[in-house]
């Protein structure tokens, strides 16, 4: 007998049928479908939005065979082993929740999105997570910070922005693809279960952006601003920023502007990064 691909009980599939009556019909989410496999989420919402795929398309991928990060990086992990999903937003557009979001605010849609994640995994799983500028979910393994997840926001169109999020849920030491990666189940998560997890990170998601587009994308009336300075472990920290164009810009990390951009004060005084890679030079106090 052919063994099935579901037959590893640590990792059942995803409820397809009950995520979509846990979640589709809220103000926000209208539709969820759930594959098996495919190469990248963000890709195939891409082209569906493309399409005219609307507001709150949801896909979720059992398994990501070339799930992309920021600056086009390739990451894959086993099947049923995290959350691999993205979702359609369309700030540009006029809707439920008031008028169109001016684009120069659009760049907080990631830094939303990881307080979104963060805030749902430490009611559902119980543990703390912290965020890297601009898009990084770390996790605390073995007095370490480590990342266990990440998120891409990619526009689509003139109205819209594509978010995609993976998350490290079940993954153990000889499976995660650097030393320096984490996992839920590594740092003593209270549950593994994806079913909840995926409920939890979409309805604190969906909480998060109605807040945020109801006040018209100002981050500092929806809070926004507030939270993620709070859980941002960048913030008050010695880094480098690699920037485009093979420049660095070090020095420490103050605040994050109207734009979603990180300011960073060093010798020539404080400038705004909004583009790049950004590296801790020393521990979190």
């Amino acid at each position: 007998m052919t063994p099935s691909r579901w037959s590893d009980l640590d990792r059942p599939p995803l409820n397809e049928a009950a995520l979509r009556r846990a979640v589709v019909g809220s103000p926000l989410w209208a539709s969820l479908d759930v594959v098996d496999a495919t190469g990248s989420t963000n890709s195939d919402l891409a082209a569906r939005a493309a399409a005219g795929a609307p507001e709150g398309t949801v896909l979720v991928a059992e398994e990501q065979t070339s799930g992309r990060g920021r600056l086009d990086r390739r990451w894959s992990a086993p099947p049923r082993s995290g959350l691999f999903f993205s979702v359609v937003l369309r700030p540009g557009e006029a809707g439920a929740f008031g008028k169109p979001v001016p684009v120069h605010r659009w760049g907080w849609l990631p830094l939303l999105a990881g307080v979104a994640t963060a805030t749902a995994l430490s009611r559902a799983a119980g543990v703390d997570t912290s965020l890297k500028w601009p898009n990084d979910l770390l996790l605390t393994v073995g007095g370490e910070e480590r990342k266990a997840g990440g998120i891409l926001a990619e526009r689509t169109g003139e109205t819209g922005v594509v978010v995609g999020i993976g998350l490290n849920v079940s993954l153990s030491d000889d499976e995660l693809p650097v030393p320096t990666a984490a996992s839920l189940a590594l740092a003593g998560a209270a549950t593994t279960d994806r079913d909840p997890l995926l409920r939890a990170v979409l309805r604190s998601l969906a909480d998060w952006y109605e807040a945020w587009r109801t006040a018209g994308g100002d981050p500092d009336a929806s809070r926004l601003r507030q939270t993620y300075a709070a859980g941002c472990a960048t913030l008050g920290r010695d880094v480098r920023a690699e920037l485009p164009g093979g420049r660095d810009l070090s020095g420490t990390a103050v605040g994050v502007d109207d734009d979603g951009r990180l300011v960073i004060s060093g010798p020539e005084g404080e400038q705004a990064v909004g583009a790049g890679d950004v590296v801790h030079l020393r521990p979190s106090a």
